[in-house]
């Protein structure tokens, strides 16, 4: 039985992307290489719709996030932690392992902040705002181009966790006034775990400059654009070299779909895996409004074990999805509908979950939560 990863991450690797990893490894400091991250570096640009640079750095996600507190930020500094869920704990913590004067802001999981409440947190001497995009903990997007808003005007750099989102979700980050994107490789980029990009903004860039306070040798961006603006860029350190190749395959595989087609199909697949859920009378547990497009969290019904359920798609399906975290585990069941993932796949996600369901005894009617998303997909095909 061929397994399909419907996980927050990793997620399932295109043909493309599985062949560049097998190929013969370069040396990172040849023109064939160089050629080859110039690639990179131009399409990692039109992922991020922004004309900004985009740093690479062989890490992941949390590498990313750490690259930007330490090059953003000296100990000491006064940031606003937002925190919808894990990830932005671990935000939190990052901060507070760097020295930093963390403000931490916790929203209820499940649902998103609201920019006002951001605006009315903030203190005088406040340096930065963090928040998650994506929140693959609970499912929930956060707003991340209404704080951009509210923060216009204020000498406040914005610093934005995309890991889970970028790739598959919206985001602009010059329109929406954003001074970092942190994600990685291994979410809707299509790519294995190990490289985490980062774009920056011009106040980024001269915040890492003015930075005397931090410490940062392999993080530091100014290290990172210098060799990135060389005739053929390069990275200060050596590279994940066939991730870095593999990566540029993935790229070019969303460039050739085009980006705003991705993301309409993104949305698409979530419009249909939570219209699916609903027809098998389960609940979501984001606020309607806030739900992400690359994940769906699901409460379990009283009286099923979530771990069985899991058990039951995999073993009977295929199907790998994931558990909640820390206080939600047991809780709910997370469908991740991102990356290298079609509707064909959340329709087999949805019978399987469908008949897990069904052999633990829950009342249900066979065949209504496909037809309900295979209805979303037609509707939603039409406006294509």
């Amino acid at each position: 039985m061929n397994m399909k990863l419907m996980t927050p991450g990793p997620t399932p690797l295109p043909p493309q992307v599985v062949d560049a990893m097998g190929r013969q490894v370069l040396h990172h400091r040849t023109k064939e290489y160089g050629e080859a991250f110039d690639k990179l570096c131009k399409g990692l640009k039109y992922v991020f719709a922004a004309d900004y640079p985009v740093i690479t750095f062989t890490a992941s996600g949390t590498g990313g996030m750490e690259a930007a507190v330490v090059n953003c930020f000296s100990p000491g500094d006064r940031v606003l932690l937002i925190s919808t869920g894990v990830f932005g704990d671990r935000f939190a913590d990052i901060c507070l392992s760097m020295g930093l004067d963390v403000d931490k802001m916790d929203v209820a999981w499940g649902k998103a902040v609201q920019p006002e409440e951001v605006k009315s947190r903030l203190r005088n001497g406040v340096k930065g705002v963090i928040l998650t995009h994506n929140e693959t903990s609970t499912g929930v997007k956060n707003d991340i181009a209404a704080v951009g808003e509210a923060l216009k005007g204020m000498d406040i750099l914005y610093v934005v966790d995309a890991v889970s989102s970028l790739g598959g979700m919206e985001v602009r980050p010059e329109e929406w006034n954003i001074d970092v994107v942190v994600t990685s490789s291994q979410k809707a980029l299509m790519c294995p775990p190990g490289l985490t990009f980062l774009c920056v903004s011009p106040r980024a860039v001269e915040a890492a400059k003015r930075n005397k306070g931090s410490f940062r040798h392999y993080w530091d961006f100014r290290k990172a654009l210098d060799f990135m603006d060389r005739e053929l860029p390069e990275t200060p350190f050596t590279p994940a070299v066939n991730l870095v190749m593999a990566s540029s395959q993935a790229i070019g595989l969303i460039m050739k779909e085009g980006i705003e087609r991705v993301w309409e199909r993104h949305s698409r697949m979530a419009e249909m895996t939570r219209e699916g859920v609903k027809a098998m009378g389960l609940h979501l547990f984001a606020e309607e409004g806030s739900a992400s497009e690359t994940l769906t969290a699901i409460q379990v019904p009283e009286g099923i074990k979530a771990g069985d359920i899991r058990k039951h798609m995999e073993q009977r399906h295929g199907i790998i999805i994931a558990g909640g975290n820390k206080s939600l585990k047991g809780k709910i069941i997370r469908i991740a509908h991102m990356g290298y993932i079609f509707e064909e796949d959340v329709l087999d996600a949805l019978n399987a979950l469908e008949d897990a369901l069904i052999s633990y005894g829950y009342g249900l009617e066979k065949g209504r939560a496909w037809e309900t998303a295979r209805q979303v997909w037609d509707r939603r095909r039409e406006k294509i």
